[in-house]
């Protein structure tokens, strides 16, 4: 059983580069969007690394499957070719639960919806479930990445 918390969320703004299409591609928005952070000196020591799920990939067809891969930022980003965007990330009451492990199936997410949402007496606020990828690089192994789900609450 995985322990659900309910906590505030504190409003985030983030640089996000948008993925649009099939999941089998994220890797390839990935590797721009982190040559892109390197270049704009936002190391995962001082700057939250997130991701905004707003299809299932279980569910969606493989063309409208959406997500933004994001790293939070202390100033507004300018224009750049790398297609890098301002957004903000909604504050407020989240149930979270940590997934520790591989993140191909981060099994936090579903749970939260199918399983623990139904019997919380909890309604999900938003369209997208928030993933917060507490520790990142090429050094950290499958089976030591952390990831802290959200799922936004009224």
């Amino acid at each position: 059983m995985m322990e659900v918390k309910i906590v505030e969320f504190p409003e985030t703004r983030v640089a996000a580069l948008e993925h649009r299409g099939a999941p089998a591609h994220e890797y390839e928005t990935a590797r721009k969007f982190i040559a892109w952070r390197i270049a704009n000196r936002l190391p995962p020591d001082r700057h939250r690394t997130y991701g905004i799920h707003y299809t299932d990939p279980r569910t969606t067809p493989p063309e409208d499957h959406r997500m933004d891969i994001c790293v939070s930022v202390d100033q507004p980003i300018a224009p750049n070719p790398q297609g890098v965007v301002n957004k903000v990330i909604a504050g407020g009451r989240c149930a979270v639960v940590r997934h520790v492990g591989p993140r191909e199936f981060v099994a936090a997410a579903p749970f939260l919806v199918e399983q623990w949402l139904p019997t919380s007496g909890e309604t999900w606020r938003g369209d997208y479930i928030l993933f917060h990828y507490v520790n990142v690089g090429p050094d950290i192994p499958d089976h030591e990445m952390i990831t802290d789900v959200y799922l936004p609450l009224r």
